[in-house]
């Protein structure tokens, strides 16, 4: 029985006990567990720890903006902001200055400058959280490296973000701390992936997931499944991404992990659209980039822009793709995101009159020269090329589908590879793909159809995709199945699943 009269103080030493107890309960669930509960475990300790032990306060303060921030939660991570790491560094909201002696005294400008991340303010972020990625002590350890890192990613500044993770990676292993590792991991390979570097991003992301699963870190696990789901969105085929976001879905929905269903979700989409499935990959979509109460993850959505607009485009919403144009704009204009201005200018270009089309075609070429990012520029190439081929310019075509050819081939880009080379052999060029099996009898625009046929597109998807009626789809469609021999889609697409090596898609 507690004999403590109602309303008494608290003992101290019960209360840092509990504190205590909350602490290791909320990094046990960040690791593998429900993210939001984590995100309160976590957050009562630092409201418990503050006073007796700040740096641990600003740990767990920090671990509890990481997990609202993975449930997708942005009230919940201004919350977390909003308590300070001790009485005097902004504490409950308050603007105080920390005192000199404090070693907590970066949080007010930390705790500022998330605030400005999440009102979309990147000016004022860049300002305040910028000294923490530029001033990292030449002997700093992991977690100071990668917390360098991870704000660098957060500011868009892809190199500096890369290349802190990799000090924090090799920090990490001379140290042998091990647990650490995967977390630094999956940070890195989702820089890597931002940049367009797909393989390095594959081989970052297999070794994370590997070691997260031998250690119990299902969390962690989850996301650099998603990683690698999006790798596969355009190096695979699409049953082999859908087996990867399974794996993803199994951690991400029970626990919460909205970023992982994010990116899964994305990366489903982005397969589709590879493979001609334009409406299903517009409908998967819109749900992820629309606003409101409903938006898949509030620090993500920027992501999906282009495909959906893409995929609008193709499938004939085009004022579905306005609208979410104008919005990208905004995000563009904030300077978060060093391949936006490429990808808006290409967006516009897809729904612009034809006699505005090629000059916003060509900015976008011109801002990837100063961005990182070869598969974004090769999926300019590659629009660009397949623009001009509907014009009847197919020497100009050539030229921007070869680029777009080379550059999906560079960066792993597989599917996508396909895509253009299909398009390049439409365009009048033979790029040595169709010179030999059941396809080489067919002409460029029936190989074409064939394929997407095989994978799974509608007739109505693939008169989008190419710019034809349905009626001549059908007609193409018919002459097809007589000169391979074959009755049905089925049929179609166990043949080119034999033929080409992949696994059978029906």
């Amino acid at each position: 029985m507690n004999d403590q009269p109602r309303g008494a103080p608290r003992d101290r030493t019960a209360t840092v006990e509990e504190s205590r107890r909350a602490l290791a309960h909320g990094y046990g669930l960040l690791r593998d567990g429900p993210v939001a509960d984590a995100c309160s475990a976590l957050h009562r300790a630092a409201v418990g720890l503050r006073d007796t032990d700040p740096p641990a306060a600003r740990h767990a303060l920090v671990a509890a903006a990481s997990a609202a921030w993975a449930a997708g939660d942005r009230d919940g991570h201004r919350r977390v902001l909003a308590v300070g790491p001790c009485d005097s560094c902004g504490a409950d909201g308050t603007d105080l200055p920390c005192a000199d002696t404090c070693p907590q005294g970066d949080w007010r400008a930390y705790r500022i400058g998330m605030d400005a991340v999440l009102a979309g303010d990147f000016r004022s972020a860049k300002r305040l959280l910028g000294p923490r990625a530029d001033l990292v002590p030449a002997d700093a350890g992991a977690d100071e490296l990668g917390d360098a890192g991870r704000t660098a990613l957060l500011l868009g500044r892809l190199p500096a973000a890369r290349r802190l993770l990799s000090l924090a990676l090799a920090s990490a292993r001379s140290a042998h701390d091990e647990d650490t590792v995967p977390a630094v991991l999956a940070h890195l390979a989702y820089a890597e992936l931002r940049e367009g570097r797909h393989p390095q991003a594959r081989a970052h992301a297999e070794e994370g997931l590997a070691l997260a699963h031998r250690l119990g870190l299902a969390n962690v696990a989850a996301e650099l499944a998603a990683v690698l789901a999006l790798v596969e969105s355009i190096a695979g085929d699409l049953p082999t991404v859908e087996r990867r976001i399974e794996a993803v879905l199994a951690t991400a929905q029970p626990h919460g992990l909205a970023q992982a269903a994010f990116l899964a979700a994305w990366a489903r989409a982005r397969a589709e659209l590879g493979c001609g499935k334009v409406e299903r990959a517009a409908a998967r979509l819109a749900p992820l980039v629309r606003p409101g109460a409903r938006q898949a993850h509030f620090g993500l959505w920027f992501l999906a822009v282009p495909c959906f607009v893409e995929a609008c485009v193709l499938s004939g919403r085009s004022p579905d793709a306005g609208e979410m144009i104008d919005l990208f704009a905004g995000w563009t204009e904030l300077g978060a995101d060093p391949q936006a201005p490429a990808q808006l200018h290409r967006c516009r270009a897809l729904v612009a009159p034809p006699d505005h089309s090629e000059q916003l075609y060509r900015r976008a070429l011109a801002h990837h020269q100063r961005a990182p990012g070869p598969y974004e520029h090769a999926r300019t190439h590659l629009a660009f090329g397949m623009w001009l081929r509907r014009r009847r310019r197919p020497t100009e075509a050539r030229v921007q589908l070869r680029d777009a050819l080379m550059a999906f081939e560079r960066c792993g880009a597989t599917m996508w590879a396909r895509r253009a080379a299909s398009e390049l052999r439409a365009a009048g060029e033979t790029t040595g793909a169709a010179g030999t099996g059941p396809l080489s009898s067919l002409t460029p625009q029936q190989q074409r159809i064939a394929r997407d046929v095989a994978d799974g597109a509608t007739n109505k998807e693939v008169a989008a995709e190419l710019s034809i009626s349905i009626r001549t789809v059908e007609y193409h469609l018919r002459n097809v199945f007589a000169q391979l021999g074959v009755r049905s889609r089925t049929g179609l697409a166990h043949l080119l699943a034999s033929t080409d090596g992949a696994p059978d898609r029906h």
